[in-house]
């Protein structure tokens, strides 16, 4: 069972078994180019999941930009994608995970935990000249039963009654520069949550997208966590995607149950009594 990242060569390997290939590739500025995509050439096998469509319920303009599905929708998701209990998944994006992680760390949520991101994404399999279809795939539906993981997420009124305590470490994993509140291009206001510290989830894994070796990336997070155990930190970045390759770095790492706050700073942001900070992380 394949529970964290996979390789090419492995994944090359299992094609035609009974794995689940998912293609999740996305962009937030055109939500059709993912599929797009897709259409043109996939891995061969792969079905493919929208993060706006299946993995994320309907906004409400307070709720942020990606609400996590309700447990009901997220199954018959994962059932129109012909997901089992039993199925070993393998999701993909464009290179680093960022999208492919949600639907990872969704997965495990619903208590699945045979489920892993291919290293290094769609960009390493074609560098690797690997093959390639195109056109769209379906596979029959299935019926997944969820045993949902409640305790994987927070809400934005723990996030609030939790503010200012010594017992939980907020970890942003936007960019710097939207972190410290210099540009903000998608959210309401520019800023981070107060008291959180920042880990840009594009520092997981190298030049080639592909994640870092484990003891290295121990290393970094247990210095971003500081006294903090992993169960004390709390995820979040713009909508609840990025955070989620951060919550996979950490597990790939040996150090799991960080939770995720999925409803990030685009849920925080968008009522203006909460309070927001700017500038570098202060400890």
């Amino acid at each position: 069972m394949n529970t964290t990242i996979i390789s090419t060569d492995v994944l090359a390997a299992l094609q035609g078994g009974d794995s689940v290939i998912i293609d999740c590739r996305f962009d937030l500025q055109n939500e059709q180019w993912g599929h797009e995509q897709y259409l043109v050439a996939h891995i061969p096998g792969a079905v493919y999941a929208s993060l706006s469509h299946d993995m994320a319920a309907p906004k409400t303009g307070t709720n942020g930009r990606h609400p996590l599905p309700s447990l009901d929708a997220l199954s018959a998701a994962l059932g129109r994608l012909g997901i089992t209990r039993g199925t070993q998944v393998i999701a993909y994006d464009q290179d680093s995970g960022m999208y492919a992680s949600r639907l990872w760390w969704m997965l495990r949520y619903a208590g699945h935990d045979a489920v892993a991101v291919l290293d290094g994404g769609w960009a390493k399999w074609m560098r690797e000249g690997r093959q390639t279809r195109a056109g769209d795939e379906t596979r029959s539906p299935a019926t997944f039963a969820a045993a949902p993981r409640p305790d994987m997420r927070v809400s934005v009124d723990e996030v609030s009654a939790q503010l200012g305590t010594s017992e939980t470490l907020l970890v942003d994993a936007r960019a710097p520069e939207r972190y410290e509140g210099q540009i903000e291009p998608i959210d309401r206001v520019p800023g981070h949550i107060p008291g959180a510290v920042n880990r840009h989830y594009r520092s997981n894994a190298g030049e080639d997208f592909t994640l870092l070796p484990p003891e290295e990336l121990r290393a970094q997070f247990l210095e971003v966590l500081g006294s903090h155990t992993p169960s004390q930190a709390v995820m979040y970045c713009g909508s609840g995607v990025t955070a989620c390759q951060n919550l996979l770095a950490m597990t790939h790492a040996g150090l799991p149950g960080a939770r995720l706050y999925a409803g990030s700073w685009s849920e925080w942001s968008a009522d203006p009594a909460r309070p927001i900070e700017k500038g570098p992380a202060r400890r």
